[in-house]
């Protein structure tokens, strides 16, 4: 991360060099001098252009030799192939950071690329915290700085926000003004040459100013430090972030953007949630949440209840809170006696609470009132439709004065157009979230219940298993000094046992003969695999024999199976069989996988073996190494775990053997970055414990 200095110059800049100040409205360097000198920036702005001369008043240096020592802020607004020049002859007068707002860099290809590397070094050489290229600027509100070639300046308030795409800040510039939504600071972070998302998400945790952090990203560079940034931001703030390029046509594009590689979505997801980083579905739920957390105090628990003047709404609102982790809580009696003290005798008391839709403003305070007293209570959402005889302006300003300071938050959904309008208006200044349906309140208030239950967690334990990783670094090196990427079945299986993974016994036999002996020595029944490195799926290729039950059965398996490759499979070498215990009755198959991912290290992915993961995608990823929690969060995420937890009369698995099993696959895929894959393909569980019946490893 950089030094507390750079970036104090970055957000809290003494002096601002504009390289490439122009006289003309329309240029870049002509908007961000403007901005600067209209945002109430109090510092001292110094145009570089080589005419000199005065423009906006300013005395303008016809060249950098006049531009003072130490400045704090450059924002270089020229072409590409002069903005390295720029960098590094202020970096000689000791600049702090800089902004290169040009495009034509990485984005671009291979010569971008070059020039953009150039840029970076320079900046590293001198120490410079650099943003950009191809970016639109930053900007500090409460410091009244705009140091961007944005239309518009946001008003101060407490949401950070920085994106990848200046394109999309401009945007969300536009919509806040019309939204009334501050912002503390907002960055733009174009092709982050130095300066990335991990090193402005962890500024802004440290901002006072900031009370929740809003991203969006095409791509990371290096993921491990923004998800060790994130954890330790997500202790204290709130952490809202889209990641674009999800699908491979986005994936295309965010590489011709930026020029960066997008990087695999389960990835990101298992390391946001990992992080404590809430990931909207869109931009529109992006800023819904935003609102909220801004402006509202956090549920402390899942209990919502609902008032409303309408059924319909009221049941559109228990279905959405029903798919939600969310519970409409049952009032308590007292609560119950006073709500039938002044409601109609013909109202729903028992949540959703319709207090009928002839409901004056009075009528909601009362019933806004009494519910917030209620303990079990965690969070309101108060729905109005409106109906001839409804008070809209008088009601927001019930729920407003009602709310206020009573630390549980409180949400507005008023359905309609043209009429709520200034009833919305009333909510939205007051700090009251207000929405069009219900569905995206939920959403919000799930979002702000799932942050506070993250905030809330138990402190996460992490398990080191005993492991003779001395040999598994020989099997290792062995294994690399073949020339091949994958090991054989049976180094795979000696690392698995050097780190005491649950594997049958297996021996490898060249014969029919020595297999029938290896056989007899384990015990009655084994199974029998072919030995090849060209094989990955042994049971669909017809290379597996099971329930061998004495020694002739196995010769007879070992020449069959032999021979059924040799007529079928020119293409695989045969070595052998191998030799192994048959795993124990009455099991259920799971499987586990591990990819390096090039952004965020292993990826592992759990599920149920065959056609649940491979068919129906039914699966949960996490990112090495894992803590106990994760372990187990991983096997009951799955829409099949309650195959696993025992139906009609089945037993439940061991549990703690699967999670033991993963424990140390996350330790293996941590002390090993050289391996590139791993497959557990099945692993078979009952209630006793759990076995690797099959283990493939590849090195990179």
């Amino acid at each position: 991360m950089h030094s507390e200095a750079p970036l104090r110059a970055l957000f809290e800049p003494r002096s601002v060099v504009v390289v490439g100040a122009s006289r003309h409205p329309g240029k870049v360097g002509h908007t961000v001098l403007k901005n600067l000198v209209t945002s109430g920036y109090t510092g001292k702005i110094l145009p570089v252009n080589p005419a000199g001369g005065e423009i906006l008043g300013l005395a303008v240096c016809a060249d950098l030799d006049e531009v003072p020592q130490d400045p704090d802020l450059a924002v270089i607004c020229l072409p590409r192939d002069q903005a390295r020049p720029a960098l590094e002859a202020l970096g000689r007068k000791g600049l702090g950071a800089a902004i290169v707002v040009a495009s034509g860099f990485k984005e671009t290809g291979k010569d971008g690329w070059r020039l953009e590397e150039e840029l970076a070094a320079t900046a590293r050489q001198f120490g410079i915290a650099l943003l950009g290229p191809n970016c639109l600027g930053l900007m500090n509100a409460p410091f009244g700085l705009n140091a961007s070639f944005a239309r518009a300046c946001p008003e101060p308030g407490s949401v950070g926000f920085f994106s990848q795409s200046g394109a999309l800040c401009a945007a969300i510039l536009d919509w806040a003004l019309g939204e009334d939504l501050g912002f503390s600071k907002f960055v733009s972070l174009g092709n982050k040459a130095v300066l990335s998302e991990a090193h402005i998400l962890e500024a802004l945790g440290d901002d006072p100013q900031t009370r929740v952090i809003l991203g969006y990203c095409e791509s990371v560079d290096n993921g491990r430090d923004l998800l060790t940034v994130a954890q330790k931001v997500t202790a204290e703030k709130p952490v809202i972030m889209i990641k674009a390029g999800a699908t491979p046509a986005g994936a295309r594009a965010a590489s011709s953007h930026t020029g960066s590689v997008a990087g695999s979505p389960p990835a990101y997801e298992a390391a946001f949630r990992q992080a404590g980083i809430l990931q909207p579905q869109d931009v529109e739920s992006l800023f819904d949440l935003a609102r909220a957390f801004s402006c509202q105090p956090l549920p402390q628990g899942p209990n919502l209840t609902v008032v409303t003047n309408s059924g319909g709404p009221g049941i559109l609102a228990a279905d959405a809170c029903e798919n939600s982790r969310l519970h409409l809580t049952r009032p308590s009696p007292q609560t119950l006696e006073r709500l039938r003290s002044f409601l109609p005798s013909f109202a729903s008391l028992y949540n959703p609470i319709d207090i009928i839709g002839d409901a004056p403003a009075e009528r909601y305070r009362q019933t806004l009132d009494a519910v917030l007293d209620d303990e079990l209570v965690h969070a309101v959402l108060v729905l109005l439709s409106p109906t001839a005889s409804v008070q809209i302006e008088d009601t927001a300003r019930a729920i407003v004065e009602t709310s206020a300071g009573r630390g549980k938050p409180v949400f507005a959904c008023f359905m309609g157009g043209l009429r709520i309008g200034p009833g919305r208006d009333i909510l939205l200044n007051a700090g009251v979230p207000c929405y069009g349906f219900p569905e995206p309140a939920i959403r919000a208030m799930e979002a702000m219940y799932s942050y506070q239950s993250w905030q809330n967690r138990s402190y996460p334990v992490e398990v080191c298993f005993r492991r003779d990783k001395g040999r598994a670094e020989t099997i290792l090196k062995a294994a690399r000094a073949t020339g091949l990427s994958d090991l054989t079945e049976t180094q795979a299986m000696s690392l698995a046992l050097a780190y005491e993974l649950p594997v049958p016994e297996t021996k490898f036999a060249r014969t029919s003969e020595e297999a029938a002996k290896i056989a007899k020595r384990i015990g009655f029944p084994v199974a029998l695999k072919i030995a090849s490195p060209h094989l990955t799926r042994k049971a669909e290729a017809g290379a597996v024999a099971l329930n061998l039950a004495d020694a002739a059965a196995v010769r007879h398996a070992f020449l069959d199976l032999t021979a059924h490759l040799a007529r079928t499979r020119e293409d695989v070498h045969v070595s052998g069989c191998m030799v192994q215990a048959m795993a124990p009755k009455d099991s259920r198959a799971v499987a586990l996988w591990v990819r390096r991912d090039q952004q965020f290290g292993p990826l592992m992915t759990f599920g149920l073996a065959g056609p649940y993961s491979e068919v129906l995608r039914d699966v949960t990823h996490r990112l090495a190494p894992l803590t106990v929690g994760d372990a187990q969060e991983m096997i009951r995420e799955i829409k099949t775990f309650p195959l696993l937890r025992g139906v009609r009369g089945q037993k439940p698995v061991a549990l703690r053997a699967l999670e033991d099993i993963l424990l140390t696959v996350s330790q293996i895929a941590v002390d090993f970055p050289e391996i590139a894959e791993i497959e557990l393909n099945p692993i078979l569980v009952n209630e006793e414990g759990a076995v690797a019946v099959d283990v493939k490893i590849a090195v990179a």
